[in-house]
């Protein structure tokens, strides 16, 4: 009996399924399990999976309901059920495939990363998932369709009939994204947020405030040991020491000075500028060769593989300041508080820069700019080329740039004819230039002037290269001549190709080197094509990226 019972409800939902809507979202699903940028973990590939299939559903559906509106004469029940049969049976044959063969695509892209061979793709974990991901929003639609259908029908007593039916979609659209946007999303950032700002107000047991009077954090600093943060106590205190440095070099270094400013220090992020400069002021920041304004990530990180490279590079003579502005991680900062990391970068820069300019050219440090990922683009914003173009600081990093960096998106899409995506050529490299992990900052015959802009990007990196318009067109890195490190395998498919990289840039890792994990000895090349530090040979160049490669192999 309920056997029977179960089997009639597999019929009923079957025929109540729309045939075109499962091969089409069958074909997406099948699509969704190609390679992409990053090796996917399990749940993203079921996500993405189940996502895919329900986009080629609700195209199946929308084409039906087109057919069916333009009276176009359709096939019996009869023939259409056993349409329905022939295409289901297609589609399992289909996904199976594909499936079975979603391991090996996997592994090809860890093999190009030089990572362990995935375990297996787990074909029926995903398919539960993707299953699970197609129900919830089917019946997210449904109910979507019945609160149409209610509002239209209240509005009908006094509205034309198609008059009611466009009030209400709208309204039930706003319902909906009110719901969603300004109910749950904010109520989640805000939690977060929360979350986030307790983690960092926490002392950590292995670090101590410093000895030194000359540090932040210290009992004379200006900035206490708990106005630094959690990223900020590890910034001032982590870094490498001018005895370190000096053993490395077999010569007498200095320590490197380091400014980090905490989000709870000040209330305004011009408070926070001010407090920052005051304090690199008293410690000799602006005594050294080189001074650095770093822009940290959401969360107020600084790379050390970017920080502690420089340092050794000018052997300690090198001062750093960075402000914290958000506590979540990048991604989510962008969403919640975007504004407000252009806001903050923005003071620091325009407070530092503008004393530095007030110093006589021959006494004080080169300026340059830093920031990876979101502080990439909070420090393009920082300033504004107008406001400098008098007396412009000397240069600017920016490594995994996200894809919405205006500075990048101009010199890409204006790249020089006949220069890829992923690596492009602008203006024959005179103020801007690209590098990855094979290719470096030089250019033949061609000069690099005083103000030096550089981008360390690798092809592999869904920060940079995802772009919403992949949904319904090919980007531009994906054409040949491909980038050694993407899978020769990656396709482009409409929709699901934008699915795959928003996946990708949610949860994809990669070893350094690739995806978004800039390496050291790569930030050793850019930082000496950018800013040219004396006295290194290519010998000792070779032995301090083999220094840095050996401490991240140990794990020291």
């Amino acid at each position: 009996m309920v056997i029977n019972k179960g089997r009639q409800r597999l019929r009923y939902l079957f025929r109540h399924l729309s045939g075109v809507g499962l091969v089409l979202g069958t074909l997406l699903f099948a699509f969704s399990l190609t390679p992409s940028l990053l090796p996917r973990p399990l749940v993203a590939q079921g996500v993405v999976s189940g996502l895919s299939f329900t986009a080629g559903y609700a195209l199946g559906v929308a084409f039906h309901w087109m057919w069916a509106y333009l009276h176009i004469p359709e096939p019996s029940l009869r023939v259409e059920r056993k349409i329905k049969w022939v295409a289901a049976a297609i589609c399992a044959v289909v996904a199976g495939m594909f499936l079975w063969q979603a391991s090996e695509w996997q592994t090809s892209i860890r093999t190009l990363m030089a990572m362990e061979p995935a375990s297996g793709t787990r074909p029926f974990s995903i398919g539960l998932i993707a299953l699970a991901i197609f129900i919830s929003l089917l019946f997210f639609a449904k109910l979507f369709k019945r609160t149409f259908r209610l509002l239209s029908r209240r509005m009908a007593h006094f509205l034309p009939r198609r008059v009611s039916y466009v009030l209400g979609t709208l309204a039930a659209v706003a319902l909906f994204w009110s719901v969603i946007e300004g109910v749950i999303v904010s109520f989640a950032l805000q939690a977060a947020d929360r979350s986030y700002q307790q983690v960092d107000e926490l002392i950590q047991d292995d670090l101590s405030p410093p000895s030194d009077p000359m540090r932040p954090g210290s009992a004379e600093s200006l900035i206490s040991w708990e106005a630094l943060g959690s990223r900020g106590r590890r910034f001032v205190t982590r870094g490498p020491s001018g005895e370190q440095i000096g053993n490395f070099l077999g010569e007498e270094a200095l320590d490197p000075i380091r400014v980090y400013v905490g989000l709870n220090a000040a209330e305004s992020p011009a408070e926070r500028a001010e407090l920052a400069l005051a304090e690199l002021i008293r410690v000799g920041g602006f005594e050294r060769s080189i001074l650095v304004l770093a822009t940290p990530t959401g969360r107020g990180w600084v790379d050390p593989a970017a920080q502690d490279t420089v340092e050794y590079l000018y052997r300690g003579d090198i001062a750093t300041i960075a402000a914290q502005y958000s506590y979540l991680p990048s991604h989510l900062s962008l969403l919640a508080e975007g504004e407000y990391g252009v806001e903050n970068a923005r003071a620091l820069f325009t407070t530092v820069y503008d004393y530095w300019r007030t110093l006589p050219s021959d006494e004080r440090p080169r300026l340059y700019l830093f920031g990876l990922s979101l502080g990439a683009l909070n420090s393009d914003l920082s300033f504004d080329l107008y406001d400098i173009i008098d007396d412009p600081f000397h240069g600017a990093l920016w490594s995994g740039p996200p894809y919405r960096s205006e500075t990048w998106r101009t010199t890409t899409t204006g790249r020089d004819p006949g220069t890829p995506a992923w690596l492009p050529t602008f203006r024959g490299g005179s103020v801007v230039r690209f590098m990855n992990q094979d290719q470096g900052l030089d250019v033949p015959a061609a000069e690099w002037g005083d103000f030096r802009i550089a981008y360390l990007q690798y092809a592999s990196d869904p920060i940079t290269f995802f772009e919403p318009a992949a949904f319904w067109r090919e980007p531009d890195w994906m054409r040949e001549p491909r980038a050694p490190d993407v899978s020769p395998d990656l396709r482009w498919y409409p929709i699901v190709t934008m699915l795959q990289l928003l996946a990708d840039l949610a949860t994809g890792t990669a070893p350094p080197g690739f995806g978004h994990e800039i390496a050291a000895e790569h930030y050793i090349d850019a930082w000496v094509a950018l800013s040219e530090p004396e006295g290194w040979s290519d010998e000792e160049l070779a032995r301090l990226r083999e220094h840095f490669i050996q401490a991240r192999e140990t794990g020291k």
